[in-house]
């Protein structure tokens, strides 16, 4: 094995463990110490319990030893954004109002890893209830990209792709509400995909706009992506928008015998606001997949000029909703210097609650408002029907849309505190969610600064294998995954 065992990837680890060169002990045991050596400069977890991952460890050996391993993940630390419910273990989603909370059942996603031997190592920094891109909203901590630790790792799991990139976990698993499984993965060099919605189930999640959120995986390479996939993915009767599909065999379908593709590129999405390192290296990722013989064609998605302003009205007023269960009564954060119980939900909300999400709630709370809801609310949803219908329309043409994930490289630490410019920062990404449709960002290089670069990849719905095998066709002729930052 390779000195840096936590830089390995799962299909090389997986190979080790069966061929006991490496027992996971062994493997969680270096990230341990990885973690502990690193984590100090990084901040990407919010709290880990290392005798509980120890003993997940040792389990696995014990069935390997016994013949009973579980297949590829068994025995594999991976990490999970402080969102994911892990039953005895924090649950904060990086907010006061949950300080103190313990998670009391495991999410879906969560017994679906423990069900394939994974060993669930830690809980992972984020923007305060999945409300930011830059992990800068944190209640506890803003986390460091690993690549500059002045510069954020992007968000609202910035803790999943800065705790990946820093060897910190041999995979974690994020939330994408509008970009924040895919934006972070670019901004730290790493894979992150967003799958389609009712893909994966949300029960354990905690909410932030249910129509748009879906949990995904990070990892080092679009193969591990596809493994953690095929674990997580598939129908939960306990999440009513999760979708009955059946769940191919994602790693079998990365074959290099598949393709040309026709791919898709959005005129506009390469326009003003574009960083032109970022432009150029994406442009590059398209001369590349034209080199391996696939159509490229410029398409038009007319309506993309909506969906900021659409997003953030129906993302907000789902954010109030779910929000409106912080109360101070049943579980969270309490004040103490309540005097009655109309007084008991201000002061709890007010103290519990940071200034993003409050920014949040207060615009859903509007719009969802007697005399405004038709105005906003009801007309972002013929909007957002719009903004479906021109992918749709476009894969009647085109097999997968190339764009990049985010406008701008990793930005310093505190340069953006306009909130506008932060949600600028998830402009390409955010249709994918109000279409409801499967991304992935994958690393296409770096500025020359340093900082790693992304290209995002939409496919069709539930076509993730397709949009796998197109993404591994542009992974396996370069070694930006292969790159491991200097810490």
């Amino acid at each position: 094995m390779a000195k840096d065992i936590f830089y390995q990837t799962i299909a090389e680890l997986s190979a080790a463990l069966e061929a006991k060169q490496l027992s996971s002990v062994e493997l969680t045991r270096a990230v341990i110490e990885r973690t502990k050596a690193v984590e100090p400069r990084v901040q990407a977890f919010n709290s880990f319990d290392e005798a509980d991952a120890l003993a997940q460890a040792a389990a696995s050996d014990a069935r390997r030893a016994a013949g009973e391993a579980r297949g590829p993940l068994d025995g594999i630390p991976i990490a999970l954004k402080d969102v994911i419910a892990v039953k005895d273990q924090p649950l904060t989603a990086s907010s006061k109002m949950l300080a103190n909370f313990v998670s009391p059942y495991d999410a879906t996603v969560t017994q679906k890893l423990k069900h394939a031997g994974a060993v669930l190592w830690g809980r992972l920094n984020l923007d305060e209830f999945a409300m930011g891109s830059s992990t800068e909203n944190s209640a506890t901590h803003p986390t460091h990209n690993p690549w500059d630790l002045t510069r954020v790792p992007g968000g609202s799991s910035g803790g999943s792709a800065a705790a990946l990139a820093a060897g910190e976990a041999i995979a974690t698993l994020g939330s994408d509400t509008g970009g924040s499984i895919r934006q972070p993965a670019a901004l730290c060099g790493v894979v992150g995909l967003k799958p389609t919605y009712g893909l994966v189930s949300r029960y354990g999640l905690i909410a932030f706009a249910s129509s748009l959120d879906q949990i995904g995986p990070f990892s080092r390479t679009v193969e591990d992506a596809a493994i953690v996939l095929g674990a997580i993915a598939g129908h939960d009767e306990r999440d009513s928008t999760s979708f009955k599909t059946e769940i191919p065999d994602y790693r079998a379908a990365l074959t290099p015998k598949r393709g040309p593709w026709k791919i898709g590129i959005p005129k506009e999405y390469f326009g003003e606001g574009l960083d032109p390192e970022v432009g150029a290296a994406v442009e590059k990722a398209v001369a590349h997949y034209r080199s391996l013989g696939c159509e490229i064609k410029e398409v038009s998605l007319p309506h993309t000029q909506y969906c900021l302003d659409t997003y953030y009205v129906i993302a907000t007023a789902e954010a109030s909703s779910n929000l409106a269960r912080y109360d101070g009564v049943r579980y969270g954060h309490r004040s103490a210097n309540a005097k009655d119980i109309v007084d008991l939900y201000y002061q709890s909300r007010a103290e519990g609650f940071g200034q993003e999400v409050k920014r949040r709630i207060i615009l859903g709370t509007y719009v969802l408002s007697s005399g405004y809801y038709d105005a906003y609310y009801l007309r972002a949803q013929k909007v957002r029907t719009l903004i479906r219908q021109d992918f749709l329309n476009a894969y009647k043409e085109v097999d997968a849309l190339l764009t990049p994930t985010s406008p701008v490289p990793a930005f310093k630490l505190g340069e953006k505190s306009d909130p506008l410019a932060l949600y600028l920062c998830d402009i390409y990404t955010i249709g994918v969610n109000l279409a409801g449709l499967p991304g992935i960002s994958v690393p296409c290089g770096f500025t020359a600064a340093g900082l790693p670069i992304g290209l995002q990849l939409i496919g069709e719905p539930f076509g993730e294998a397709d949009l796998l095998a197109i993404a591994a066709a542009y992974e396996r002729a370069h070694d930006w995954s292969k790159r491991t930052p200097l810490l």
